[in-house]
């Protein structure tokens, strides 16, 4: 990548701390090395309370490649006319990379809109919404708006996806079902493995219906995740994978999302979703970024150090956590969340919200290497003080 494309202090940063992990230095207190002897940069502003580090929204701190950031910018001078065209090239350009024909892929406002969507087309009073009972709530609460039953199945002891109970909820119940899966699972960052969910899709059990959610599924590095496109290329009729482009390429306020199914599943989806409802400016910005290689490539690299940084922190701790192939780690808390959180907004932190029923676990967002490491550095002190 040129520097021209990367801002040179987006570039001397992670350059910087993609080698925090060589190595270690013992810290104070604590038996096991954790960071590496790296000082925070002479250009790091502390956070404080008009500018927290934000960690609470599972938000790409990086922002959008510059690519895309310059075309978004020249879009705006022409953001009067409607991107009717450009919305077509966008359709085209997703579906070439599934390998499906155009009319196999929709635009959403986000994956949450397309939550939506799904729920409303298949909504009915004989249609129950299967989901894990810690997971993202939009498929739940779009469930109960539109009068569905709705059937949560606990987590395992671990917080994994139990898919053998998703499984029998489906196969008691008489009638049909739609399946919501996150995978990776927010908020827990955990997967389910993909041999598991390919050998229940394959066996189409009757009047279910999958709706696979991958909005994190870019960063997953978990040898046993695979995503369920294969499926939809070879012909699966029976789901619908969830895309948006707010995660790996920092697209969060752009509200730019997509839907891949066969052809006459999208076409029962259609009606539910509104004519031209993306921007300009977000259209475009999309388009280049599905093309930008080095940023994408850029933007997993500065995850995986953020979070090997943030692991470091809570191993040293001996604090435990869910293994996460996300851009958030899921960790334990020995204090109340309330109080954790008002620590960490004192010392000019946000952090996740509470996620029951893992009331005793904190979600916490992964920002650039140097955030993580200061970051780091105020859980430690927390440690020693017992605020974790």
């Amino acid at each position: 990548m040129a520097d021209s494309d990367i801002t040179n202090v987006q570039r001397r940063q992670f350059l910087k701390f993609s080698g925090v992990l060589m190595g270690g230095a013992a810290v104070s207190g604590l038996s096991q090395p954790v960071l590496a002897k790296t000082e925070l940069s002479p250009t790091f502003t502390p956070p404080s309370a008009d500018n927290p580090i934000r960690i609470n929204f599972n938000e790409n701190p990086l922002g959008m490649s510059p690519k895309a950031q310059a075309v978004a910018k020249e879009t705006v001078a022409i953001s009067n006319r409607y991107p009717m065209g450009e919305m077509f090239e966008l359709r085209k350009q997703l579906a070439d990379q599934y390998g499906m024909p155009e009319k196999a892929v929709i635009l959403t406002l986000g994956a949450t809109e397309g939550i939506r969507v799904v729920i409303e087309a298949l909504a009915a009073a004989n249609v129950q919404l299967v989901a894990p009972e810690l997971t993202f709530s939009a498929a739940e609460d779009y469930a109960r708006s539109n009068g569905m039953k709705i059937t949560r199945v606990p987590m395992t002891k671990t917080w994994d996806i139990d898919l053998a109970a998703m499984k029998k909820a489906v196969a008691d119940y008489k009638g049909p079902s739609v399946v919501y899966l996150v995978n990776p699972n927010n908020p827990t960052g955990a997967i389910c493995k993909a041999a598991e969910v390919e050998a229940w899709i394959n066996s189409k059990p009757a009047d279910t219906l999958f709706m696979m959610d991958e909005a994190y599924a870019e960063f997953a590095d978990d040898p046993n995740f695979r995503s369920v496109a294969p499926l939809l290329k070879a012909g699966a009729e029976n789901v619908i994978l969830l895309k948006t482009f707010s995660k790996l390429f920092a697209m969060a306020g752009m509200r730019v999302g997509y839907a891949v199914a066969t052809p006459s599943l999208i076409a029962k989806l259609q009606p539910k979703i509104g004519d031209n409802l993306l921007n300009y400016c977000g259209i475009k910005a999309a388009m280049v970024s599905l093309k930008d290689e080095a940023f994408i490539k850029y933007s997993r690299a500065s995850n995986d150090t953020s979070r090997k940084i943030l692991l470091q922190a809570l191993n040293a701790l001996k604090i435990s956590y869910v293994p996460s192939n996300t851009n958030f780690i899921f960790h334990k808390l020995n204090v109340p969340l309330a109080e954790y959180q008002e620590h960490m907004k004192q010392a000019g932190i946000l952090v996740g919200r509470a996620f029951p029923p893992a009331d005793d676990y904190c979600r916490v967002s992964l920002g650039t290497p140097e955030e993580m490491t200061y970051v780091a550095k105020v859980m430690l002190e927390f440690g020693k003080k017992g605020w974790i």
